[in-house]
């Protein structure tokens, strides 16, 4: 009798086992395909549909470095740039060797002025030779440098960049500002126009170009290049908005 007791009892504990896995790997597969959702929400531009459906994820699989990097993107779109630290961070210590993350970090310093710090992220990410996208940690490096005016430098992660990807819009972005902000406008000029040949869509290439007009005061060719600008946009856009205010001054 005691064996038959005992037996049930084991059967029993096993069932229980049994059931309990199984509700915890279906709650891991729900906070998956919700995490999948909120991926999907930030690539849409839904940031705040993002954040909910992330942060509820978060409650079942605590410890995603994946899920950490993806909340960090999004409270980078929101401007929470100290939240977006913390959340690269959590990437990286549950997953060292997460250079994505590592970019992001840097990026969330960039955010933030922390110059030295960011640009210890970028070339820890450009030491990774598998990382697969060098262009992004170049061109971030071209931009800390930009930032402390130490404008040779940054000029030179910017070529390193467009040498990878000579396409790279924030890399052609970075050598034009470079251009305006030492007082070359007419390479700035130069420049622009040889790269806009290629992306004529490129809003951000034509608001360099105006200001290199600008510059030189030619203004009649600095509205047309800010009205490209605007053509190029959503009105409520930063862009538009800068656009809009050059023009106003102008007339």
């Amino acid at each position: 009798m005691k064996n038959l007791c005992y037996l049930f009892f084991a059967f029993f504990f096993m069932i229980s086992c049994a059931s309990n896995n199984l509700h915890s790997e279906n709650k891991r597969k729900i906070a998956a395909a919700t995490q999948r959702v909120g991926e999907e929400y930030y690539n849409a531009g839904k940031y705040t549909a993002a954040l909910k459906n992330l942060l509820e994820a978060q409650k079942t699989i605590p410890n995603d470095p994946y899920l950490h990097n993806s909340l960090g993107l999004v409270y980078l779109a929101k401007q929470r740039y100290d939240l977006a630290e913390n959340e690269f961070k959590k990437a990286l210590d549950l997953k060292a060797d997460y250079s994505q993350a590592e970019n992001n970090l840097g990026a969330a310093y960039l955010k933030q002025e922390k110059w030295n710090l960011a640009i210890k992220c970028f070339e820890s990410v450009c030491e990774n030779l598998l990382y697969a996208t060098p262009e992004i940690p170049l061109s971030n490096l071209g931009w800390a440098y930009f930032h402390q005016k130490m404008f040779k430098k940054a000029k030179q992660y910017f070529i390193q960049s467009m040498e990878i990807r000579p396409d790279f819009l924030i890399a052609v972005h970075g050598i034009a500002s470079v251009y305006n902000e030492t007082g070359y406008p007419s390479k700035a000029i130069e420049f622009l126009n040889r790269a806009l040949e290629k992306n004529q869509g490129a809003a951000i290439l034509h608001s360099d170009l105006a200001k290199a007009y600008e510059a030189l005061k030619e203004f009649d060719k600095a509205q047309k290049a800010w009205e490209n600008v605007l053509k190029s946009v959503p009105e409520t856009s930063s862009l538009a908005k800068e656009a809009q205010k050059h023009l106003f001054e102008m007339n």
